[in-house]
């Protein structure tokens, strides 16, 4: 095991020399709040399929600090018995699959973050920071994974109609969750693309895009934190590519930015879903190599080299 240092040079790699690579999952979603299967099926299948460690990665309870009350969030009276759980997986585990005890936490500006104290005396493993809501100065706060119904009703209700203040919210809101850390690992840092199928809400290739994208390459590479390359939005048939895109990818490989391989699983058959995809994702953007999570040591993360 080393500690993440940063990655190395360019090196050219051709896709079709095959390897072993090695992969896991650590953005996980059970039945505690969104995903179809429970803890113990999703051990079982990451064995099966060859995982070498599994995190679990319950989307944090939002309802005391915010309000609100969702289907995909744990709940807050839920908590304490997730953690027992996915401890008691990680003792039953042990010798055989190496169990991580993580959240994805939401990052709301002023409300909740990854930054927040109470998850930092939980003994987490880790820690996903992601942003899922625009919080619009009029109309109701939206998450801009929602169905594309519910997008465009928010886009039209909260910002006349005009997608490109949805995305610049969502990347300040980015931003801002960098600059307060707290995280371990960012989050499908290009999320808010999952209902622009087609350009039909904005174009990746126009300035306006492409600043904010590089503002947020720019801001991760003096944080020294991963990000993780995402093959959730193709498992789900919503996307044809990962978060994020390769244009975005690449802006994180000229940075230095290391990256993490997740399925952010809902089923557990789809832990190492369209892996193939990321990983070819990342060889065209000009990376050599991905990080596997290693646990904790000293209260840092440490994550593993694997070659791709």
């Amino acid at each position: 095991m080393k500690h993440l240092t940063g990655l190395k040079r360019k090196r050219k790699i051709s896709s079709a020399h095959r390897i072993k690579v090695q992969y896991s999952c650590i953005h996980t979603h059970t039945t505690y709040c969104d995903g179809a299967d429970d803890i113990e099926t999703c051990c079982l299948m990451a064995q099966k399929k060859g995982l070498q460690s599994l995190g679990f990665s319950a989307h944090a309870p939002i309802t005391k600090k915010m309000g609100i009350r969702t289907y995909w969030h744990l709940r807050d009276e839920k908590l304490n018995e997730y953690i027992d759980a996915v401890r008691a997986a990680k003792k039953r585990w042990e010798g055989k699959l190496p169990i991580y005890l993580g959240l994805e936490v939401d990052f709301i500006p002023g409300i909740i973050g990854p930054a927040d104290r109470d998850y930092h005396s939980m003994d987490l493993d880790f820690i996903i920071g992601s942003v899922h809501y625009v919080i619009p100065q009029r109309g109701e706060p939206f998450t801009v994974d929602d169905s594309e119904e519910n997008v465009d009703r928010g886009i039209m209700e909260s910002y006349n109609g005009d997608p490109l203040r949805m995305v610049e919210e969502y990347y300040n809101s980015l931003l801002a969750m960098i600059r307060a850390g707290g995280f371990d690992l960012l989050g499908h840092p290009d999320l808010v693309k999952k209902n622009n199928s087609g350009s039909r809400l904005f174009s990746e290739d126009e300035k306006f895009y492409r600043e904010k994208t590089s503002a947020i390459a720019d801001l991760m590479a003096g944080e020294g934190i991963p990000s993780e390359i995402n093959s959730g939005g193709i498992n789900r048939g919503k996307i044809k590519d990962c978060y994020p895109s390769l244009n975005f990818l690449k802006l994180f490989r000229e940075r230095g930015i290391p990256m993490v391989i997740n399925a952010d699983a809902h089923r557990a058959d789809d832990l190492d879903g369209h892996y193939h995809e990321a990983r070819e994702s990342l060889l065209a953007a000009g990376y050599a190599e991905t990080f596997l999570f290693g646990g904790r040591k000293n209260n840092k993360p440490v994550w593993i080299s694997a070659k791709l």
